[in-house]
């Protein structure tokens, strides 16, 4: 008989989700075993257990590993970055072609609100290798702000504000231009905190207006319209994987 594995894993494996969705679904309670809430230890083998995620069933074929495959998408505004949603909302899925799409899941979070770089995968060591905190592997934003912080906001942001009883990592916050509608900044985060740079913003008093990622790691966004999305190379794969914590 298979040897029963850990859900993260066997859904990692098939391509359904990355194993860190996983532990964030077991958290929320959304994924049962053959009947039963799941919990962050249990195991199960393919054809024998029954998986469920939000009362559908989850499919995992053979469980087989698939051919290693990684887009990079221009998320636009207003697009879940999820698999699904169980308002029915858009998601990022919906934007490509079912075949492409198959087995793929998103590497970290893009909020709704916010557009750029994504990407999608269903290779699990990459997923974990790009956002766990321990890589420091760099983002690239351009932030819309309402307003024009000085020079001490700017300096406070560099240098790390507190979110959640935490002081935030260092960050490069250039200021790119001014306008009549408020300011344009350029910054570069190693870590991803839930909506970071919009919390920061307005703990400063100047709410963000727009967020769009230019870079993920060594890999820019360059010219790809929004809602567009392409296949990565190998040569794209070593643009993000070489940009390691210093």
């Amino acid at each position: 008989m298979t040897a029963p594995e850990r859900l993260q894993k066997l859904l990692s494996r098939a391509g359904v989700m990355s194993r860190r969705q996983a532990d964030a679904l077991l958290q929320a309670g959304r994924l049962r075993l053959n009947g039963q809430p799941a919990r962050p230890g249990d195991r199960a083998v393919v054809g024998v257990d029954a998986i469920t995620l939000d009362g559908q069933p989850v499919h995992l074929g053979a469980a087989q590993e698939q051919p290693r495959r990684t887009l990079l998408l221009h998320k636009p505004p207003g697009v879940l970055c999820t698999c699904r949603d169980p308002q029915g909302r858009p998601t990022v899925l919906d934007l490509l072609p079912p075949a492409a799409g198959q087995g793929l899941y998103p590497v970290g979070r893009l909020d709704r609100d916010s557009e750029g770089a994504l990407l999608l995968t269903n290779d699990g060591d990459l997923a974990l290798r790009l956002t766990h905190p321990r890589h420091g592997h760099s983002k690239t934003y351009r932030v819309w702000l309402a307003g024009f912080p000085g020079a001490d906001h700017l300096a406070a942001w560099r240098s790390g504000l507190v979110l959640d009883g935490r002081r935030t990592r260092p960050a490069r916050v250039e200021l790119e231009h001014r306008s009549p509608m408020g300011s344009c900044l350029q910054i570069v985060l190693r870590e991803g905190r839930k909506r970071q740079i919009r919390r920061i913003a307005h703990q400063l008093g100047h709410p963000v207006r727009r967020l769009q990622r230019l870079a993920i790691s060594g890999l820019a966004l360059g010219s790809l319209a929004s809602g567009s999305w392409r296949w990565l190379e190998t040569h794209d794969l070593d643009l993000l994987l070489n940009q390691e914590a210093r």
